[in-house]
């Protein structure tokens, strides 16, 4: 974070599903350094996860209160907002900044939206009602919309008995996520379960199962709302009031918006509704109209809290903090927990004489911001807080060894049922905040592995604990038995490809492409279709990874199909030159999710751009220069008909162009590889039977497609081969160009200025000339036959009169205008 005078700011506001966190992302990672600071610890951690992914481990860096993952050459950092460091990087992101209207934790987000800014760019997310309050506090911002991707509809209440798959079912309290998730079970046979307190292994696991399709439905709290990425259909409302620390309240309406903006996934439209019928838990008109118009009430105000309070003394730090705004659409922020701690502990004896200096006044106030994970209240939380000072501002200010070391041994058990469980671990995240200052412990990097292994080992054990508790594998057996719920069928896919449903071979899946059995029957093969097309999720996608880590030489090209483990994935089509060929993935692949289809897609076309520059050097290099603007138009006009003609052409169709160019052009062609021969271009590694078939396919894309010679042919009868096959037609024979060239070169080499003289028949003979095919290309080379020579001898006829250059288009008739050229490039 720096000052507010640099770099351009930019605020992307609209409803949710408008894809503002992923558009941040990818503007982060196409500079050189950026961080985003997001409204939770989970959603650090996915987008963390994908960051790494794209960047790599040693280059991304996560910073939470919780969990500080900050490799020597971070240059990407993820945090929440609360945990964004004074860092300077070329990219800042303020991740849902309408949470400035928050009473308890607006103030950070404020101070973010106010101070915080990258070096060349700061982009502020958030929904419209941010509008009018961007429009005051931060005038040089350049505010975008963003138009919500899908359509969201209200469906009216259903039972939770009568909810459609795929659904997510939200409430407000963890006895209300546990009653709902139970009635799950007994009638549908399981829920996956995310609330804001689990922490990011459990939540993880849990979505899994939803997004695997294990369960079909998914209870949550309003953690949901804050930009987790899961694919829902429709969220339903079992309560629609809340306590929000201090009373039980009604949703507002943005709140609503908020979660029930999860249901649909990019321009796949979504639904929501309610539980209850009426009553307080039902919708109102003016609700439901607000929602699917996304029209909601502007933001006035945000809460406002000094940033960087005087640390001088207690009281000047109690005064800072409580200090009024500026005038405008800021407010003093509630008191907050911490401040009330702080207030709390100014009143001790104590900690007043070891708050002499601003250095343990900055001390107690970093110890007033340990969170309260445990919800525990004041007087429990001020009491744990007074002890942790007290230990911080004697000897040699470190935490004892011994209590850190007792408290987080008395947390490392997996015994207890799902309370217990998530009890242990909100007591943990407050030892994992703790070990992550530096400066509070002896060895704080130690104590940080062992607060995340215990919250590791704890997230697993509840993670099977709540598996256990709300997914009743019995019923969803019992479903599959019945034909109730197909999607509930235990698939398994066999060695060879085969897919059984309890030892019953339902079809194959060859690739990413699945098959019905061809003996089921009519009626069953919809259901079998859509049990398995569900269930082979998880195995498209291991397979789409391994085609992704496959080495270039797991491909071949077929043809024009493009096949990977013997199976066709990808076909290659024309592109806008020969070869910027395109690859076109198989109507097999989508099955797959847009991510993962694009990733393939960037794979095989590496592969196809390594390939053709491979085994067709000349025709990359040509392309290049054909499109490079600092060329001159000869070589350009030059190389882009070679290109287009596939590294093959006649000189003389080409000779005004090849004439013009200078000597370093037509060296660079050399460099290429390009033979400037006396009767043709080319490339002589075309001819060779892998480069010919490659050439000849892509050729077939555009429609012009060569004969292809059989491999390894010198000479071969008139019409059995073209010129752009790399044959050239001599009287009743066709003869490989470069043959043609070998020729041409032992005939001039031979010669001694325009004495006669007689070539090599030796060279002519080897290769299979007939003398007639021979004496044809020696026509066309320039030469004249002697008159009444028992041996055949010729003459050079050098250079004619520009007069005698007439071109002709008939190769069997042109040495008038081949004459007139210069031999050899």
């Amino acid at each position: 974070m720096t000052s507010r005078d640099t770099g351009t700011v930019t605020a992307v506001l609209g409803p949710t599903n408008t894809g503002k966190t992923h558009l941040a992302v990818e503007r982060m990672c196409a500079h050189s350094s950026g961080m985003i600071g997001f409204p939770l610890r989970l959603l650090a951690r996915e987008v963390y996860d994908r960051v790494v992914r794209e960047k790599g481990a040693s280059r991304v860096a996560l910073v939470t209160g919780e969990e500080k993952i900050v490799p020597p050459d971070a240059r990407w950092f993820l945090c929440t907002a609360e945990s964004m460091p004074q860092h300077e990087v070329a990219f800042v992101g303020i991740d849902e900044a309408q949470l400035g209207a928050d009473p308890e934790r607006g103030h950070v987000f404020t101070d973010r939206l106010l101070r915080a800014r990258g070096r060349e760019e700061t982009m502020i997310l958030g929904s419209e009602a941010l509008r009018p309050v961007v429009k005051t506090l931060v005038p040089e911002a350049e505010i975008v919309g963003r138009p919500r991707f899908s359509t969201l509809s209200y469906v009216g209440a259903k039972k939770i008995s009568r909810l459609p798959k795929r659904s997510a079912i939200v409430a407000f309290s963890a006895e209300e996520v546990y009653a709902v998730a139970e009635m799950l079970r007994r009638l549908r046979g399981g829920a996956a379960v995310v609330m804001g307190a689990l922490s990011p292994r459990t939540r993880n696991a849990q979505v899994a199962m939803f997004q695997a399709g294990e369960v079909d439905y998914l209870v949550a709290t309003d953690a949901i709302g804050m930009g987790l990425n899961m694919d829902v259909a429709h969220v339903a409302f079992a309560s629609l009031s809340k306590f929000d620390g201090r009373r039980q309240r009604r949703l507002t309406t943005p709140e609503m918006a908020q979660i029930a903006g999860r249901a649909g996934r990019h321009q796949r439209d979504g639904t929501f509704g309610a539980i209850a019928e009426e009553g307080p838990g039902a919708f109102l008109p003016e609700e439901v109209l607000a929602i699917e118009e996304h029209r909601f009430p502007r933001l006035d105000h945000l809460y406002w809290r000094d940033g960087e309070p005087d640390l001088s003394s207690i009281d000047a730090l109690v005064a800072g903090l409580e200090a009024r705004p500026p005038a405008g659409m800021l407010r003093a922020a509630p008191e907050a927990i911490d401040l009330s701690v702080l207030k709390r502990l100014a009143e001790e004896g104590w900690v007043r004489d070891r708050t002499r200096a601003p250095s343990m006044v900055a001390r107690l106030w970093a110890a007033c911001g340990v969170p309260d994970f445990r919800k525990v209240g004041l007087d429990p939380h001020a009491r744990f807080v007074a002890r942790l000072f007290g230990h911080l501002s004697e000897a040699n200010g470190h935490l004892p060894h011994q209590w850190f070391a007792d408290e987080i041994a008395r947390l490392d058990t997996v015994a207890g049922d799902v309370e217990v469980l998530a009890g242990r671990i909100a007591s943990a995240r407050t030892w994992a905040y703790i070990a992550q200052r530096p400066d509070w412990l002896a060895d704080p990097a130690h104590w940080a592995d062992r607060t995340r292994a215990i919250e590791n080992r704890l997230s697993d054990a509840l993670h099977a604990s709540l598996t256990q508790r709300f997914v009743d594998k019995r019923t969803t057996a019992l479903l599959r038995q019945i034909g109730a719920d197909s999607s509930a069928l235990p698939v398994v896919i066999g060695a060879q490809g085969e897919v059984m449903v309890e030892e019953h071979v339902i079809g194959r899946l060859d690739g990413f492409r699945f098959t019905v059995a061809g003996d089921a029957r009519a009626g069953d093969k919809r259901l079998l279709l859509a049990a398995a097309e569900k269930r082979l999720a998880g195995e498209r996608r291991r397979r789409a990874e391994a085609l992704l880590a496959a080495p270039d030489d797991a491909f071949v090209l077929d043809g024009g199909d493009v096949r990977w483990a013997g199976h066709v994935v990808a076909a290659v089509a024309a592109g806008p030159s020969l070869v910027r060929a395109k690859i076109a993935l198989d109507r097999s692949l989508d099955c797959l999710d847009r991510p993962m289809r694009d990733k393939v897609d960037a794979r095989l076309t590496g592969w196809l751009s390594a390939l053709l520059a491979k085994q067709l050097p000349a025709l990359v290099a040509l392309g290049a220069a054909a499109r490079d603007r600092q060329a001159s138009a000869s070589l350009r006009a030059v190389a882009a008909m070679l290109e287009a003609a596939g590294g093959i052409a006649p000189r003389l169709a080409h000779r005004t162009a090849i004439d013009a160019l200078s000597i370093e052009e037509r060296r660079g062609l050399r460099r290429m590889g390009v033979v400037i021969g006396a009767l043709d271009l080319y490339d002589p590694r075309l001819l060779k039977p892998r480069a010919a078939g490659l050439r000849r396919m892509l050729m077939g894309l555009r429609g012009a497609a060569p004969v292809l010679s059989p491999d390894g042919a010198t000479v071969l009868p008139r019409g059995a081969a073209a010129p752009d096959a790399g044959f050239r037609p001599l009287g009743q024979q066709a003869v490989r160009i470069d043959l043609v060239e070998r020729i041409a070169r032992a005939a001039h080499d031979a010669r001694q200025g325009r004495a006669p003289f007689a070539p090599d028949a030796a060279l002519s003979t080897s290769i299979g000339l007939e003398p007639a095919t021979l004496d044809r290309l020696m026509t066309e080379l320039g030469f004249r036959a002697v008159a009444g020579e028992d041996v055949p001898r010729w003459i050079w006829r050098g250079r004619p009169p520009a007069k005698r250059a007439a071109v002709t288009h008939d190769p069997d008739n042109a040495f008038a205008a081949l004459a007139s050229l210069r031999l050899y490039g």
